[in-house]
């Protein structure tokens, strides 16, 4: 049974909400409400997010159902505020698949032989990390991280969604582990297999089995993350990832991605 946000909570949340407007993250709730606020962290399916500015500069924190959350756009608050509580650790998510994210339209159905819009699935979670190295401006950007597990069978037209609503311009690094069985005692690591034929995977000049991204259900430039991928988002939209092969239906097994975003100043 899902948990649900009574009538009297969300009014709280929506009159916090307006009083905090100028704060990073934004929350998209199903009801249609949005939240303003900086998520601090993610424990049993639950958001924390502090929001306000309240008395003696203290700010409220509220706890969010993950099944009430249409999207979440992290900003570059959200790791400061970890830093600030003390670097509070974020628990990652269950192995339970819940969506946190969903494309602003539906996914078509592809055939046997393709897969190219990717729907909403899997869920993730939010930790700060350690900033990138020193940039040529002498300026360090900040990174936060979010841990999901991409599974390598069909489920959800073999995309998860990673939560992660990217903005054009911002670097991600992905980074990623596990084996997933393509069947036929094949097994693949996220660096895929060379010279494994196949001409229905998305990506044909790339391994089989590699692990892939790409931004937005409504976009076909895939982005080969393999074992490890830095790149700069060319575009807005949410982050998935996925399985480079054409045939998911007899696969098994998941990868392990950690995902590294810079924050946005």
């Amino acid at each position: 049974m899902k948990k649900k946000i009574f009538a009297p909570l969300v009014a709280i949340i929506l009159l916090l909400s307006l009083a905090a407007a100028g704060l990073a993250d934004t929350i998209h709730l199903k009801d249609g409400s949005v939240i303003h606020g900086q998520v601090i962290g993610f424990n049993n399916q639950q958001f924390i997010v502090l929001i306000g500015t309240g008395a003696r500069g203290r700010r409220s924190r509220i706890i969010i159902y993950m099944e009430d959350v249409e999207s979440i756009e992290f900003d570059s608050a959200t790791g400061a505020a970890a830093a600030a509580l003390g670097g509070e650790e974020i628990n990652s998510v269950s192995n339970t698949p819940a969506p946190i994210s969903q494309p602003s339209r539906p996914a078509p159905q592809p055939s046997p032989s393709s897969r190219v819009t990717p729907p909403p699935e899997e869920t993730s979670s939010v930790t700060p990390s350690n900033p990138a190295p020193q940039t040529s401006q002498g300026t360090a950007p900040t990174f936060f991280q979010i841990n999901t597990r991409v599974r390598g069978d069909n489920t959800s037209n073999g995309w998860t969604n990673t939560g992660l609503v990217v903005r054009r311009g911002q670097r991600i690094r992905v980074s990623a582990s596990g084996r997933v069985s393509l069947g036929a005692n094949r097994i693949s690591t996220p660096a895929g297999i060379p010279n494994l034929p196949d001409t229905n995977k998305l990506m044909r000049n790339e391994p089989t089995g590699g692990l892939i991204a790409v931004i937005g259900d409504d976009n076909d430039d895939f982005i080969f993350i393999g074992a490890r991928r830095e790149f700069v988002a060319q575009r807005d939209g949410v982050l998935f990832l996925g399985v480079n092969e054409g045939n998911l239906n007899d696969n098994t097994g998941a990868y392990d991605a950690v995902i590294e975003a810079e924050a946005i100043r």
